[in-house]
């Protein structure tokens, strides 16, 4: 893997793009300090130009190299999450363009915990601007198969580190504003968040930052899919008369094409939640039924990711 490493990073200097596995999910890769390689890296995601991307880091005092007025709930967030799952939005630097910002006076900052990411960031040396390794608004990779699948030869390298742990994109916590909000749930949760901070985390504001993932519909599989309480699913399959594709927490219905069950715990759910997407989505049914999950804060990452995916 370390010549795979070297390989790659000597890539980024050159200006292509690679992916590399992330503990959440896998990310496409790019020098982020140069133009042309994070326009290249837009127009094979399909990303619109106004979409930022993150920012990743091999470490804290890298990330904030890249922002102005770290505060100290920066600081802090930093010291307990990271390398982790977890995505900063603070006010960048003046050395920081807005190709990566999506020209906003906000940047995304974030250190990754994977072994093989960790490797690549260090042997590069800077900031690798990484978004999910797939095209834009549609289900997430979390193998190197996954991104094989969507961008074929349009990636010059992927590194491959084994299906990702988290399995659903990173916590963005926006603190360029006067007080912390939320503005994408992953699996740190805002009461984790509130709990180092020792202060209210704020529910998304109006005037927040545009960031990744806050498109109504996102991490979306092509065939329709929705969302259906539990209460009403049993109904809901009754009156279906197309070919169904099921993603449910009970055990199969011989009613039902096509039946993946689904664990009742959240991190095992976030872990297995895209895979089963795919495999949903490649099971040529006109339909894809989803139960919901709880209402419950430790789901609610997934429950942000299902609800824009059946958006």
């Amino acid at each position: 893997m370390n010549a795979d490493v070297r390989r790659a990073a000597e890539i980024l200097r050159r200006g292509g793009l690679v992916a590399f596995p992330t503990e959440t999910v896998y990310g496409l890769g790019a020098d982020a300090s140069r133009v042309t390689a994070v326009a290249r890296l837009y127009q094979v995601k399909r990303r619109p130009l106004d979409h930022p991307v993150i920012i990743h880091f091999a470490d804290a005092a890298g990330a904030f190299a890249w922002a102005r007025d770290v505060s100290p709930a920066a600081k802090k967030l930093a010291a307990k999450f990271w390398p982790g799952p977890l995505t900063l939005i603070l006010k960048k630097a003046p050395k920081v363009g807005g190709h990566v910002t999506g020209g906003q006076d906000t940047i995304g900052l974030r250190v990754p915990s994977h072994p093989v990411a960790q490797a690549l960031l260090r042997e590069f040396g800077g900031g690798i601007a990484a978004p999910s390794a797939n095209r834009f608004g549609q289900v997430s990779p979390t193998t190197a198969g996954h991104v094989h699948q969507d961008l074929d030869k349009d990636v010059d390298l992927v590194l491959d580190g084994g299906p990702s742990e988290v399995g659903i994109e990173s916590t963005i916590v926006d603190l360029a504003g006067d007080r912390p909000a939320l503005l994408r749930p992953g699996k740190i949760t805002v009461a984790q968040l509130e709990a180092v901070l020792d202060s209210p985390v704020l529910a998304k504001q109006p005037d927040s930052p545009r960031h990744s993932g806050d498109l109504e519909r996102h991490y979306a599989p092509r065939t329709p899919a929705r969302l259906v309480p539990t209460h009403e699913f049993d109904q809901e399959i009754t009156k279906r008369k197309d070919k169904v594709a099921v993603l449910a927490f009970s055990r199969p219905d011989e009613r039902v094409d096509y039946w993946l069950r689904m664990p009742r715990e959240p991190q095992a759910y976030a872990q297995k939640l895209y895979a089963a997407l795919r495999e949903l989505d490649s099971a040529h049914c006109e339909m894809i039924l989803i139960e919901a999950p709880p209402e419950a804060p430790e789901w609610a990452g997934v429950r942000d990711r299902l609800e824009r995916a059946t958006g």
